[in-house]
């Protein structure tokens, strides 16, 4: 009952940051649940790919989803996000739960310290730049095995120039398309409980319902500050547990 219990968190991470929902399932599955490091990643996509496509919803109603960003951004993280799963095969979870840590990390600094948030609408990007970023996003997603929501929330803020609250509600689409991509990736590479994923998936979708509620009501500094410590104390504790 306690891994259930987490997977609403995992879903109400993802509702109130747009992302950080398979950063939490991840350790979750494999601390906590004593899963292999590999099909704990393979089941994260599932789980987080689900859980976004239903958060979706209520954040596109809220006119916090940019579908002409989403819909650059999307097609190349996909096939990023399917090269890195394929790629994943050549790692040992060991190394791959390293490379996790150190995203995490990586990606803490940029919301930190990044550009002022603004309340405007998107800015013009070029599709190379945005294309570039979606495959390198995609490729780093399918090796670490999450959505990408920590790469992709900091990306649309810090070159998309979208609001926080914006690049929340458009991470969540991005997420579920990237992550059904991965998942893709890992079937006939690990076995997969199936009965246990959709339990897990449904506890996780109740999470999500309730955090989209929430965003509103929270100021787009704290979220963005808030994001990113979060990066830094999980990226430390998997680092911890992996060296």
């Amino acid at each position: 009952m306690l891994g259930f219990s987490l997977a609403f968190l995992i879903g109400f991470t993802l509702g109130i940051l747009g992302g950080g929902g398979s950063i939490l399932t991840v350790p979750i599955l494999v601390y906590a649940l004593g899963m292999e490091a590999k099909v704990s990643i393979a089941m994260s996509l599932a789980i987080v790919g689900l859980t976004s496509l239903v958060g979706v919803v209520n954040h596109f109603r809220a006119k916090n989803v940019a579908l002409k960003v989403a819909a650059m951004f999307a097609p190349f993280a996909m096939i990023g996000t399917f090269l890195g799963a394929k790629l994943s095969q050549f790692l040992s979870g060991n190394t791959q739960l390293i490379l996790f840590a150190l995203v995490m990390m990586a990606a803490s600094f940029f919301m930190i310290k990044g550009r002022s948030e603004s309340e405007g609408d998107e800015k013009e990007i070029k599709l190379p730049i945005l294309a570039l970023q979606g495959v390198l996003v995609g490729i780093v997603t399918g090796i670490v095995g999450v959505g990408g929501g920590f790469l992709i929330v900091p990306a649309l803020v810090l070159l998309g120039g979208l609001s926080m609250r914006k690049a929340v509600g458009t991470s969540l689409l991005i997420i579920s398309l990237n992550s059904f991509s991965g998942f893709t990736g890992y079937l006939g590479l690990v076995a997969i409980d199936w009965p246990f994923l959709l339990k897990f998936s449904l506890f996780s979708i109740g999470g999500i319902l309730v955090g989209s509620q929430l965003v509103p009501y929270i100021p787009q500094r704290v979220l963005k500050k808030g994001f990113g410590v979060f990066l830094i104390f999980m990226g430390i504790f998997v680092l911890i547990k992996n060296l």
